[in-house]
């Protein structure tokens, strides 16, 4: 084998201590095939001579001639046919990865489309149904790729093409480009988790070396967690969970939050309408990484805030009432009118105001010393206007509480 075993994945060793429930009879790990375009007749490739063999000026063409013969697919599910052919492709897509790594002047400008050709040839494909629609990862084994030979080594030549030192992404950005990215995305539906590991590499490199294809890759991404989310099976997985509170909540903190924000919410209330006792962590998660600086973010955040409140079920609620209403309490006295603009408006929702009328007795004392001060001391009229509101609204909730509060504001003010 060439050097492309020392870098790639090792995802072929045995663990004797993985974890196997004992109820659960061991599946024998499959193997499926995609459906490869077979020509239902033997396919005969002319041997070239090895690139070493040939004079330095002859190898990019002799290059060139490799990597057409490697658009040819072979059919793997069938196990007897074109056995030499395959070993034939296989030892010189073996080649192939050796010469990228360490040869200069191959990359001219007439291989590059030849490459993009070659590996779209190979990994492209449709990929077979899913045997199973309850696979579960801990516990039974992945259906692996019956044309991963060739695959793999596809793939290993790609990687190391893309990190060629005389890789140019003004000339590849031709055959690179949005259409071959959505194509590379479909791919994560391979239930081989040795593909998706080289896909994750793959996707990472693309994204690096073509900044005009970033915000694109962005949005395919934000488009595939809405449609994953949103299949999510009941009762939702613990890895689905885990997926929530390690990836989605600390996304809230990147700088960026603003390109990606509307989709972020969208995601986190489906995850909160499929299983309500999720609110809890995903609220005090908010909580955690609350925006200490940025008042762009601060309105972001109470944005999404008010969107889970909208679904929030009145026993959850309760679990998080004190340090959520004193948050929106130090959003309330902020001194940019937009943030304590948007704090005020929750006054305007119907359940929200429902929620709050029945614990009452909880959040006014929270909320009254900030919204008093303000109502005296803000230098915005319309934020006094929207205070008073809320204090009225109040009032009306629980009058012997508000009296007993504003009594005891003064003296202490007087104190």
């Amino acid at each position: 084998m060439s050097s492309a075993a020392t870098t790639s994945p090792s995802v072929d060793k045995v663990d004797g201590f993985s974890r196997k429930s004992v109820r659960k009879a061991k599946q024998k790990r499959s193997q499926s095939s995609s459906q490869f375009r077979s020509q239902g007749k033997p396919i005969e490739l002319t041997p070239l001579p090895l690139l070493k063999d040939v004079p330095a000026p002859e190898q990019p063409e002799l290059f060139l001639k490799k990597l057409q013969q490697c658009c040819t697919v072979f059919d793997f599910m069938d196990t007897l046919s074109d056995l030499k052919m395959k070993e034939y492709k296989r030892s010189t897509l073996n080649e192939l990865v050796d010469y990228v790594t360490v040869s200069r002047g191959y990359l001219t400008e007439q291989a590059y489309p030849e490459v993009v050709k070659m590996v779209s040839h190979n990994i492209f494909r449709t990929l077979p149904p899913s045997d199973s629609n309850e696979f579960d990862p801990e516990e039974d084994e992945p259906t692996l790729e019956a044309s991963w030979p060739h695959l793999q080594l596809v793939y290993e030549f790609f990687i190391r093409f893309l990190e060629s030192q005389e890789f140019q992404p003004s000339i590849a950005k031709k055959y690179i480009d949005q259409k071959f990215v959505l194509q590379l995305l479909e791919l994560f539906d391979s239930e081989d988790p040795r593909e998706r590991d080289y896909l994750k590499t793959v996707l990472h490199r693309i994204y690096g070396k073509f900044l005009g294809l970033r915000a694109f890759i962005r949005k395919q991404i934000n488009n595939i967690f809405l449609r994953i989310i949103n299949g999510f099976a009941l009762p939702l997985k613990a890895e689905h969970k885990q997926f929530l509170v390690k990836v989605l909540l600390p996304l809230h903190t990147v700088r960026s939050l603003s390109l990606f924000h509307a989709q972020l919410a969208y995601c986190i209330v489906q995850f909160l309408e499929k299983d309500p006792t999720l609110t809890e962590p995903v609220i005090r998660g908010l909580l955690k990484y609350w925006p200490k600086t940025c008042s762009q973010k601060e309105v972001m955040f109470l944005g999404e805030l008010e969107e889970i409140l909208d679904v929030i079920e009145p026993t959850q609620f309760v679990k998080i009432q004190e340090p959520l209403f004193k948050q929106i309490s130090r959003c309330v006295s902020s001194p940019h009118f937009q943030v304590a603009e948007r704090a005020l408006y929750y006054w305007n929702n119907e359940y929200i105001m429902s929620l709050i009328e029945e614990n009452s007795s909880v959040i006014l004392p929270i909320m009254f010393a900030s919204l008093y001060r303000i109502s005296k001391e803000h230098w915005n009229p319309a934020i006094v206007a929207l205070v008073y509101n809320v204090l009225k609204a109040f009032m009306e909730m629980n009058s012997t509480l508000f009296d007993e509060l504003t009594a005891t504001y003064k003296s202490d003010r007087q104190r």
